[in-house]
């Protein structure tokens, strides 16, 4: 997957915004105002994706050389997935929407714009 792939399929799930709140080289998506994903865009050697705790927990069993603790995040809510192309594009797309599905489903039923 491309940065440009990522930036697409992120940005094609409903209500989802490209914003850089924290510099100009961190892209992040959120929904509802809420995170989801987030990468370099300088250097898009990985992103961060939230999952619930045990779905992080396994994934990185899984997958150790590619999924670790999220890097500046709660390492428990938060994994980073190295986009080194070990992972099928197809799943990759599965894990970010898992997340952004995450995300959605903690926003009031009055909140979602979606």
């Amino acid at each position: 997957m491309t940065l440009d792939s990522f930036r697409d399929y992120c940005l094609s799930l409903p209500g989802s915004e490209e914003t850089f709140p924290f510099d100009l080289n961190t892209m992040v998506f959120k929904v509802g105002g809420k995170m989801y994903a987030l990468a370099d865009v300088d250097r898009f050697e990985s992103i961060n994706l939230k999952w619930p705790p045990e779905v992080n927990i396994e994934r990185r069993e899984e997958h150790p050389e590619t999924v670790m603790p999220g890097y500046h995040m709660s390492k428990t809510h938060w994994s980073t997935v190295r986009m080194d192309g070990t992972l099928q594009d197809r799943t990759l797309k599965e894990w970010i929407r898992e997340s952004y599905d995450i995300v959605v489903a903690a926003i009031p039923l009055k909140k979602r714009v979606l």
